[in-house]
């Protein structure tokens, strides 16, 4: 049997009660500085890391209910490519697997599906790119990688928050550092 293409859990998306207590206690505790934050779906959502080769290990969004037992929002895995992506894009879709929505982020190219008891689960590819969060626009995997690419850089090169990946990360590192 052919091993899927290599995908590593890298940040766990939580549904909170309380946003500013929660970024206040993962930033007072662990040291985690806000990557990004925003308005979604009617309510807030805010990015953080501890590692300036991770945009974000934790993603909060407002709403959870008052009786809501499990605060998780999805389980997320990073794969190297934009074609490895593409594979598992394909794989989701002949697995029948509900919900499923493939994403572009400008900084990340994404699909969205829910496992067989409906927890949320997002595979993900890093783009060369940068641009504020949240940015969610559609996406055809089936669209040649290359292809892809070319019109990513081309919807968010003119936002007000572009800049290269490595730029981005530059800057987060010396926040976390300081």
């Amino acid at each position: 049997m052919t091993r899927p293409p290599d995908a590593q859990l890298t940040h766990l998306g939580l549904y909170v009660r309380d946003l500013d207590a929660m970024v206040a206690f993962y930033g007072d505790l662990l040291g985690m500085v806000v990557t990004d934050s925003g308005e979604l779906r009617g309510g807030r959502i805010t990015f953080m890391s501890r590692n300036a080769n991770e945009h974000h290990q934790l993603v909060m969004v407002s709403g959870r209910p008052d009786d809501e037992y499990s605060p998780v929002s999805q389980m997320s895995f990073r794969v190297k490519s934009l074609e490895d992506l593409q594979y598992y894009n394909r794989t989701v879709a002949k697995m029948g697997l509900r919900d499923l929505r493939p994403s572009n982020h400008g900084n990340a190219w994404s699909i969205y599906f829910l496992d067989p008891e409906g927890n949320r689960i997002e595979i993900y590819a890093g783009s060369p790119w940068y641009v504020n969060q949240p940015y969610q626009q559609p996406l055809d995997l089936d669209a040649p990688a290359d292809e892809i690419r070319a019109n990513t850089k081309a919807m968010v090169s003119g936002d007000a928050s572009f800049q290269s990946h490595e730029t981005w990360q530059r800057a987060l590192s010396e926040r976390l550092s300081g």
